[in-house]
């Protein structure tokens, strides 16, 4: 099952967050600044955040807003499975979420952004596997030798 996240989920999303091995202490920091400022405000505009939960157990999330002085781009700031229970089609039903919710909202671009390092190839072969398409990549933005890669899917109306 997919939901809104609710205030009480913050412990569950922290450990999923602690236990993913490519995120850099920084990311990790800033992904749960997101789930503070997603749970203190349940409407916000930008930071839209969903949880998978199984059996009471939450095995996942993501975030999906849309993207300020567009008409109708979305932005997936953020989609994580829990590391146990990776190769189980979470992902991809996360993913399918994000984009239903984009579609719901009158969405016709979902963007998602993420690194060129080695340690994000699973990353950017999930995104490819489900036909999104690379619109834009910055050589060096994190830092030297690491590419900011855009991914983009376009829904028409």
């Amino acid at each position: 099952m997919i939901r809104k996240l609710r205030a009480e989920d913050k412990s569950q999303l922290v450990a999923i967050i602690e236990r993913t091995d490519n995120f850099s202490e920084e990311e990790k920091k800033v992904a749960v600044e997101l789930i503070d400022e997603a749970a203190a405000n349940p409407n916000h505009e930008y930071y839209n955040l969903f949880v998978s939960e199984n059996e009471n157990k939450i095995d996942g999330y993501h975030c999906t807003g849309k993207r300020a002085l567009t008409d109708g781009v979305f932005d997936l700031y953020w989609i994580v499975v829990d590391s146990s229970s990776r190769r189980n089609g979470i992902g991809k039903q996360l993913l399918e979420h994000s984009e239903s919710f984009v579609k719901e909202n009158n969405g016709r671009w979902i963007l998602a952004e993420t690194s060129s390092k080695q340690s994000y190839d699973s990353t950017r072969n999930f995104y490819l596997r489900n036909k999104y398409s690379i619109v834009a990549q910055i050589e060096n933005f994190y830092t030297a030798n690491d590419n900011l890669v855009v991914f983009g899917k376009y829904f028409k109306k």
